[in-house]
């Protein structure tokens, strides 16, 4: 286990303690403060189902659409075009939801689109002597237009165009607001991200008085631990004039389908997990213990097109000792840069890698296996799963989705001579 490891390892354990023992009262003692009524609060303290079971902390990782809202660097990691959306019911009545859209750029900047909308519950209208003249709604919208690019292959660089819209009774009004964020890979494990949020806007006036969007500063790290089956991250949020919080969170892959999280969204223990289905479909559960309640956030993802990694088998179940011997894996890949190495690794039901095809450049059309391990030894019957992965001149790993391929000599077939004897 290397050095990042193993500081990996600690923080992960830390953060798992202290995110189920911190005590309630350590959020006073941090000087946590009321801020409900800010401008724009709603968005501030928006939650996407996996940023909430990671507490909140985003900004080092930001690898999915919605990410672009806390760093917009963070789409220059994305291979595929991916959809996403969302929905969160919260307190009486009120309801968040988004749609996101991102195209991963190859020799122009990468793009995406983020819809976030917010409607409260029925309120009370009353007039100077406290008597119920009716109802109202209270809406908020934001539409944010990202653009980032990579320019090394450390360093990623983006920007949002940010227009939010604001509905109060027969109130209402627009504003534009600009974001700037970077990415950076210190390590093949470890990433930076900081961003600066709400520059120079947006500003709302509803009646008389304006109100701008407090400017948000974000900072943190993602450290991928344990060969990448956990990740743990952790970020400094300051609103100017507002506050200042801590948020950090850990994640990990039960097995190659699911995942488990746990996180503290400024002192406040949060979770969630995620379960990958087929065809590029992700779906996200996220929950937090707020002070007026528990919470719950669902979203779904899917991916295609843009850059892959692919493979096949044929035929998906073989007999090294029938008529077909061997299985061929078709392969296929497209990726930002020029294609440095690939490899396409086979494992056991343990999860135990039996064998591995690989070599620098572009994977071949095919390869052949005869269902034997790295060591010559023939395997025993079973199903075993297969996975390509291909690696740019950048460094950037696309990895394929899973497949799954059975050996069972009982479909041996054995063809005996019959001689006729025709005297």
């Amino acid at each position: 286990m290397d050095r990042l490891d193993k500081i990996g390892k600690t923080i992960l354990l830390a953060a798992l303690f202290s995110a189920w023992l911190l005590p309630a009262g350590w959020d006073a003692a941090l000087g946590s403060e009321e801020n409900g009524g800010i401008a724009g609060d709603w968005l501030t303290h928006y939650r996407s189902a996996r940023s909430l079971g990671l507490g909140g902390s985003f900004t080092a990782l930001a690898d999915e659409p919605i990410g672009m809202i806390w760093n917009p660097a963070g789409l220059t990691q994305l291979f595929s075009n991916e959809v996403y959306v969302e929905t969160a019911r919260l307190f009486e009545g009120t309801s968040v939801n988004s749609f996101s859209f991102a195209v991963p750029g190859r020799k122009f900047p990468s793009l995406g689109l983020s819809i976030l909308t917010m409607s409260s519950g029925t309120f009370e209208r009353t007039n100077e002597f406290n008597d119920v003249t009716g109802s109202f709604n209270e809406s908020d919208m934001a539409f944010v237009l990202s653009a980032s690019h990579d320019f090394h292959p450390f360093i990623s660089a983006g920007a949002n165009v940010k227009v939010v819209r604001q509905s109060l009774d027969e109130y209402n009004d627009t504003g534009l607001g600009l974001d700037l964020g970077m990415l950076f890979k210190v390590a093949p494990r470890l990433s930076l991200g900081a961003s600066l949020l709400n520059i120079g806007g947006p500003s709302l006036s509803l009646r008389d008085t304006d109100e701008s969007y407090p400017v948000e500063f974000r900072g943190g790290f993602a450290l991928q631990v344990l060969s990448g089956r956990a990740l743990v991250t952790a970020e400094i949020v300051h609103l100017s004039g507002v506050e200042t919080s801590f948020h950090g969170g850990t994640e990990y892959w039960v097995n190659q389908n699911m995942a488990l999280r746990l996180g503290l969204d400024a002192m406040s223990p949060s979770g969630g997990l995620r379960c990958r289905l087929p065809r590029e479909i992700k779906l996200d559960y996220g929950m937090e213990n707020h002070e007026l309640g528990i919470t719950h956030r669902f979203s779904l993802g899917y991916a295609f097109g843009g850059f892959f990694a692919r493979s096949s088998a044929d035929p998906s179940v073989f007999s090294p000792f029938g008529g077909r011997s061997a299985t061929k894996f078709h392969l296929s890949s497209k990726t930002r840069k020029e294609v440095r190495d690939w490899s396409l690794a086979l494992t056991d039901k343990y999860e135990h890698e039996v064998r591995r095809f690989g070599g620098k450049g572009t994977p071949p059309a095919h390869v052949m296996w005869d269902g034997k391990a790295d060591t010559g030894v023939s395997l025993p019957d079973g199903i075993y799963v297969y996975r390509l992965t291909v690696t740019d001149s950048d460094g950037r790993v696309v990895t394929g989705e899973t497949g799954t391929v059975e050996i069972d000599t009982s479909i041996s077939q054995v063809k005996v001579p019959v001689v006729v004897d025709k005297r």
